[in-house]
């Protein structure tokens, strides 16, 4: 509701800063850009999301591992359980139950750490595109440039989105 609401809110901000001004329709250029198609093809995007998966794989694959090791422990221990003796079903019980809870926490730590990274590295990629932006907007003379992320409609003439992906290809490529 509140999306909905922003929405109608700028649609109306934005039609009346087209009629207050007193420039014709012609003069004032509007582009858009999809941030998502930005974040399947830039260069910088595809570079940020390998590193995130090089960074965490091995953490990764510890915690399947781990996960593995104790399904077999407790399918062992099902298997096992009506031959035991009652203290020693206890303690194998009690021992699956601290594994399991350990293998949750690491798995929560893991899931904070990569969502702590993923958003600094989505931090510096939304910078870098706010700056191409900026570059392609200047250049080819926009007014506005607005993101969009579910438009009803919109002319494709005014996606500048392939634009900003050549500029921050091109901006990659120089460093």
């Amino acid at each position: 509701m509140n999306i909905l609401f922003s929405r109608r809110l700028l649609v109306g901000l934005l039609g009346l800063l087209a009629l207050a001004s007193n420039v014709s329709a012609q003069d004032f250029r509007i582009g858009f850009i999809n941030q998502d198609r930005i974040l399947r093809e830039a260069n910088i995007a595809k570079a940020a999301q390998a590193k995130l998966e090089q960074e965490f794989a091995r953490r990764e694959k510890e915690l399947v591992e781990q996960g593995a090791a104790l399904k077999a422990a407790s399918d062992k221990f099902e298997r096992e359980a009506p031959t035991l003796s009652e203290s020693q079903r206890n303690a194998r019980q009690k021992a699956l139950i601290d594994q399991d809870r350990d293998l949750l926490r690491r798995r929560r730590e893991f899931q904070e750490d990569a969502n702590a990274r993923k958003g600094e590295e989505l931090q510096q990629l939304f910078d870098r595109v706010s700056k191409a932006v900026k570059v392609v907007a200047e250049a080819e003379k926009y007014d506005l440039i607005m993101q969009v992320q579910e438009a009803v409609y919109f002319n494709p003439r005014h996606d500048v989105t392939e634009k900003v992906v050549r500029a921050l290809n091109a901006a990659n490529g120089a460093k």
